[in-house]
């Protein structure tokens, strides 16, 4: 461990002195995904099926979160200051949305989030929960675009607590926001007090996905919804271990496959599925570079590894039920993404008509 600790440090000092050109990063960056996916299908087939297995099995315990201080310490608790030379207007922390090649950061930005209002199924007058809400860009437009809506919004990080709060004072839309710093281990709310929780790029930083996902469900009212959304490789998941982004920015985090949520249903369950191309990610990586003021290294994956996916969920049945979801449309059932051939992926559950949202 101590020989890439000190390539670590020594990367640490040449990116600081700005001595290691983009070019260098990108040629890194795909030398290190291309490995990363060569140890996860060595072995063929059943290999990758049983690392799944121990995949899920491993976020099915444990606590909710872990490092959380570290991970403050990495990115969240950093000034906003310092987010504003790359990040665009609304300091969206996470994927946005190029509808067409002269699209700036700023559109792009706003793209992602009407987006993800749209497929949340958003309404005026929803209480909303937005669940690792980072600089507050989804709160903050749902507070503008939906005057009807409480956003609650919750983060782990005083800067981001106090960004928010004086960017909805400066909105005017202070009275309908509300935000809680917590670690979300100890993260205590309401039951039945919202009609949607947003999750935005949250769940790749979680441990325990079986567990959030419970306690999501007791937060959401009848006939709620949950919208989850994470960057994702299209067929593979694994950890961050072992390289310089897991020790210096993504400690305890995941990748998950576009499939993964499928095996954490007992609690909530996948209605519908959406999948936006990676190609999205790797120019919002460019662009978030070019638009610095500092000179600020960007590293950008290769376009087929980080596509972003969504998924809306609603609370399962409960045991005893009458035999009706928590929501009440009707359903139909559509087909889902085909896995990688012999990786078996549980179906998105069928619902009889009228037991519940669109599958």
């Amino acid at each position: 461990m101590a020989r890439p600790r000190l390539r670590y440090a020594l990367l640490d000092r040449l990116l600081g002195a700005g001595l290691v050109p983009d070019f260098a990063l990108r040629a890194g960056s795909i030398y290190g995904v291309g490995k990363v996916l060569r140890r996860e299908r060595a072995g063929g087939v059943e290999a990758a099926q049983q690392r799944l297995t121990e995949l899920v099995a491993r976020k099915s315990r444990g606590p909710i979160a872990v490092a959380t201080d570290t991970a403050n310490e990495q990115h969240y608790a950093l000034p906003p200051e310092f987010f504003g030379l790359f990040l665009g207007p609304r300091r969206k922390y996470s994927g946005c949305l190029f509808a067409g090649p002269d699209s700036t950061l700023a559109q792009a930005e706003e793209a992602s989030l009407a987006q993800s209002c749209e497929r949340a199924g958003l309404e005026d007058g929803h209480d909303v929960l937005d669940l690792g809400c980072g600089w507050g860009s989804m709160t903050l437009f749902i507070a503008e675009n939906y005057p009807a809506c409480r956003v609650t919004a919750v983060s782990n990080s005083a800067p981001q607590r106090e960004w928010i709060e004086a960017e909805a004072e400066r909105r005017g839309v202070a009275d309908r926001v509300r935000v809680i710093t917590a670690d979300v281990n100890d993260l205590e709310l309401e039951p039945g007090s919202f009609d949607r929780v947003v999750s935005i790029e949250m769940f790749e930083h979680l441990n325990n996905w079986k567990e959030m996902l419970r306690r999501v469900s007791t937060w959401v009212r009848p006939g709620g919804r949950v919208f989850i959304h994470v960057f994702t490789h299209r067929t593979v998941a694994y950890l961050y271990e072992g390289t310089w982004a897991a020790e210096r920015f993504f400690t305890a985090g995941v990748m998950p496959s576009h499939d993964l949520l499928l095996h954490f249903q007992d609690d909530l369950e996948l209605r519908e599925r959406w999948i936006v191309d990676g190609s999205h990610y790797s120019r919002l990586a460019s662009r978030r570079s070019t638009s610095s003021a500092a000179s600020i290294p960007t590293s950008a994956a290769p376009a087929s590894h980080s596509p972003t996916g969504a998924c809306s969920c609603s609370p399962a049945r409960r045991s005893g039920a009458t035999g009706t979801a928590a929501s009440g449309s009707s359903a139909t059932t559509s087909s889902s993404p085909a896995a990688e051939p012999g990786l078996d992926s549980p179906p998105c559950r069928r619902e009889r008509r009228g037991a519940g949202r669109d599958c």
